[in-house]
C-alpha cells in the first residue's frame, strides 16, 4: 500500500440522515481492490464495493439507533452489541467509526470474511452545524481484518502489553490524520468558517522606555486591533490590491450547502483522491486567475505549493502569539489545580519574492513546552528547537506557523474559589472570592473578565447579591458576574473581588414513584432528620431524583450545581513566557521590512469547581 493519505470516498449527511453530497474516487478505489485481491486471493467472493448513497444513509441510521447518537457511546454499555463500535470499548470510536452495510448482523465468528466485506472502516466522523462529514481513507485490508477481530472479541477494553489494540492499530495508519484534515476542511467550507488565523498589531507604535513604563503603570495600554493590510495579490499581473480585512479566503455560504463550491474545491484540492492543498484561498485564487508567465520566480528558486503567487506591494512582517488557557480550579488540599496553555504563533508575511525568514524563539527554556508542531513551510532541526532558529519560507496571507502546548509560566490569571451550598431544595447561598492578574506586570492588560454560574436544569426565580466590583446580569438559567468590561481594563496591578449572594429556584416537579419508592424516601428523610450533618447530601439526593435526565454530551450537568466558568482576555504578552524578539528576526535576501509583534490570551475551559460539591479529577501519574 502507498504511504501518505488517499481518500476512497466522502459523504455529507444532514440532520435528517440523508446524504446531501458524496464523492467517490475511482483511482483510489482501484488501489483498494488490487490490495484486497492480493490479501485475500481468489476466495470466490465478489470484490467489496462502495455503497450507494441510500445504502450508506441506511447504515448510518442503523448505527445511530444502535449506538444512541451520531457519535455513539464510545464505551461498552449494556446496549452494546457484538461487532459494534462501542463493543471495542474505546472512546476514539466516537470519532473514527465503522458502518455495517448489511441489515442483518451475524454473530457467527466463522463468517469473518463476509463481515469484512460488509463493513466500512475507518471512517473519520466530523460534525459541523447540521451536517456530519464522513471521510473514508485508503487503508491496508489487513488492518481492516484486525479491526473486525477487535470489535468481535469477548473481552473488554485494551490490555497492557497486548499486541493488538485499537490505539496501536490506528497509530500505524498515517491516512487517519489526512482524513480528519479533509473532514475539517469540508466542515469549514460548509459553515462558512474559512477565515484565516487572526493577526493583530498595536493601534499605535510603541515609544518604548520610560513612556511605556509610565502608561502601563497607570493602566493605559495600546489596544490591539485586527490587521488592516494590503491583501496579497492573486492576479496574474501581480498588482497589489488594498483591502480592509486580514483574510484572503472567500466567504462560503453557511446556510445552504453549495455543491458547486464543494465540487470545485475537490477538483483543485484533491482531484484524484489524494489531498494536495486544502487551502480554500489558494485554490480559489488559482481557479479565478490561473498563472501568469509575466512574473515567474527566479530560476534558481523553486516556488512552493503553499505560495502559488508572489506578493507585490509594501513589505512588512507580522507575528501574533495567541494562547488559550484551560484550567480546573478546585481549592482543595487533596486535589491540585490544573492549568494548561494551548498556543499558536500566527504570521502574515507581506514580502516580495521567495525570501527565507529566521528568528529564535524567546522563552523556550521557561515555557515548559509539552508538545509542538510546525507549518510545512518551516525547517526545524530534528533534535529540537532549543537555542535554534526557526527558518521558514512564508506562504501568502495569514497562517499558523507553530502550535504548542505549555505550562502557565506566570501562574493562573484568575485565582480564587467558588462555593455554593443548598439551604433547601429550592434555595442556595454562594460565595466567590477571586484575585485577578496577581503577579502580572505591564504591558499585560486584562481587557475583560466574566464569571458565569450556569444552572441548565434549574430555573432562577429570585436572586440577591452585590459584588465588591463589577456588575451582575441574571437570566432564567444563569448568573453572570462582569468583573471587568465596558472599556475598563486592568494593567500593572492586581484586583481582589468578592461576591456573596443567595439564589432561589422554581420548585422541582417531583417524579411519580411507587409505594416502595415512597417508603424509601420517607426512610431517607427520617435518616436526614436524625443526622443533621448530612443534610446537604440529603438535599442533593432529593434534587437529583426529581431532575430530568441529562444527555451524555453534557458532562457538566451531572449534578444540579457543580461549577462556574470564567471568561477573560489579556493583551500585551503571553502567559507561557513565549515571545519573539523583533530585533532578532532576519530576512534573506535582506530587505527593509518592519517587523511587528503582538500577543493575546483568551480563556478556554476555565472552570471553578464548587468547593462544597462534587468535582471530577484525574490522579497524577
Amino acid at each position: 500500500m502507498p504511504s501518505g493519505c488517499s481518500i476512497r470516498a466522502l459523504w455529507i449527511i444532514n440532520n435528517q440522515d440523508a446524504v446531501v453530497f458524496s464523492r467517490r474516487f475511482p483511482v483510489v478505489e482501484k488501489q483498494w481492490c488490487s490490495a484486497y485481491k492480493t490479501e485475500n486471493g481468489n476466495n470466490g467472493f465478489d470484490l467489496p464495493r462502495l455503497p450507494t448513497d441510500e445504502q450508506l444513509s441506511n447504515a448510518f441510521t442503523r448505527r445511530k439507533r444502535r449506538e444512541g447518537s451520531n457519535r455513539g457511546y464510545g464505551i461498552r454499555v449494556a446496549q452494546s452489541t457484538k461487532g459494534s463500535d462501542s463493543w471495542v470499548d474505546d472512546p476514539i470510536t466516537r470519532h473514527i467509526i465503522s458502518l455495517c452495510l448489511s441489515e442483518e448482523e451475524d454473530d457467527d465468528d466463522d463468517e469473518s470474511s463476509e463481515n469484512e466485506r460488509n463493513i466500512l472502516w475507518p471512517i473519520a466522523l466530523h460534525t459541523k452545524g447540521l451536517y456530519s462529514i464522513l471521510v473514508l481513507p485508503l487503508v491496508d485490508p489487513k488492518e481492516m481484518k484486525d479491526y473486525v477481530k477487535l470489535c468481535r472479541r469477548s473481552d473488554c477494553g485494551p490490555t497492557v502489553g497486548e499486541d493488538l489494540s485499537l490505539s496501536s492499530l490506528l497509530l500505524n495508519i498515517s491516512s487517519i490524520t489526512g482524513a480528519f484534515m479533509v473532514a475539517h476542511a469540508f466542515g469549514d467550507i460548509i459553515s462558512g468558517e474559512t477565515v484565516e488565523p487572526e493577526v493583530v498589531v498595536s493601534a499605535s507604535p510603541s515609544v518604548g522606555g520610560l513612556f511605556d513604563s509610565l502608561t502601563g503603570s497607570i493602566g493605559i495600554s495600546s489596544r490591539a486591533k485586527p490587521v488592516s493590510a494590503p491583501v496579497a495579490s492573486s492576479s496574474p499581473s501581480g498588482a497589489a490590491t488594498t483591502g480592509a480585512t486580514a483574510s484572503d479566503a472567500p466567504r462560503a455560504g453557511s446556510r445552504l450547502l453549495d455543491r458547486d463550491l464543494l465540487r470545485n474545491f475537490i477538483a483543485t484540492a484533491m482531484p484524484f483522491g489524494t489531498p494536495l492543498d486544502l487551502s480554500l484561498s489558494n485554490n480559489s485564487a488559482i481557479k479565478a486567475n490561473g498563472f501568469s508567465s509575466t512574473d515567474p520566480p527566479p530560476q534558481e528558486l523553486k516556488q512552493p505549493a503553499w505560495k502559488p503567487y508572489l506578493y507585490k506591494g509594501k513589505q512588512r512582517l507580522l507575528f501574533t502569539i495567541h494562547e488559550t488557557v484551560n484550567a480546573a480550579m478546585y481549592d482543595r488540599d487533596e486535589i491540585p489545580d490544573s492549568v494548561s496553555v494551548a498556543g499558536q504563533i500566527n504570521c502574515r508575511a507581506e514580502l516580495e519574492g521567495l525570501p527565507d525568514v529566521s528568528f529564535p524563539l524567546v522563552g523556550l527554556s521557561t515555557a515548559h513546552i509539552e508538545a509542538i508542531s510546525f507549518h510545512p513551510c518551516a525547517q526545524v532541526p530534528a533534535h529540537g528547537i532549543d537555542k535554534q532558529n526557526i527558518v521558514f519560507q512564508p506562504p501568502l496571507g495569514n497562517f499558523v506557523l507553530m502550535r504548542y502546548q505549555a505550562g502557565c509560566g506566570l501562574g493562573p490569571p484568575v485565582k480564587g474559589f467558588y462555593q455554593l451550598s443548598m439551604v433547601s431544595e429550592d434555595e442556595g447561598a454562594f460565595l466567590f472570592k477571586v484575585h485577578l492578574m496577581e503577579g502580572y506586570k505591564a504591558p499585560m492588560s486584562m481587557e475583560f473578565c466574566t464569571i458565569t454560574m450556569p444552572f441548565p436544569r434549574r430555573r432562577i426565580v429570585a436572586f440577591d447579591g452585590t459584588p465588591s466590583a463589577g456588575t451582575v446580569l441574571t437570566t432564567e438559567h444563569s448568573v453572570e458576574w462582569r468583573i471587568l468590561g465596558n472599556g475598563r481594563s486592568l494593567s500593572g496591578k492586581s484586583l481582589e473581588a468578592t461576591f456573596p449572594g443567595t439564589i432561589k429556584f422554581s420548585p422541582l416537579q417531583s417524579m411519580r414513584r411507587g409505594d416502595g419508592d415512597d417508603e424509601e424516601s420517607e426512610g431517607e428523610s427520617a435518616e436526614g432528620r436524625e443526622n443533621v450533618v448530612n443534610v446537604e447530601d440529603l438535599l442533593v439526593q432529593k434534587m437529583n431524583k426529581s431532575l430530568p435526565a441529562v444527555e451524555l454530551e453534557e458532562p457538566f450537568c451531572w449534578q444540579a450545581y457543580d461549577y462556574a466558568k470564567v471568561s477573560f482576555k489579556i493583551a500585551g504578552a503571553s502567559v507561557s513566557r513565549m515571545s519573539i524578539d523583533t530585533k532578532s528576526v532576519n530576512i534573506y535576501p535582506t530587505t527593509k521590512s518592519p517587523v511587528e509583534f503582538s500577543a493575546q490570551v483568551t480563556s478556554g475551559d476555565y472552570i471553578f469547581w464548587n468547593t462544597l460539591g462534587k468535582a471530577p479529577s484525574a490522579a497524577a501519574v
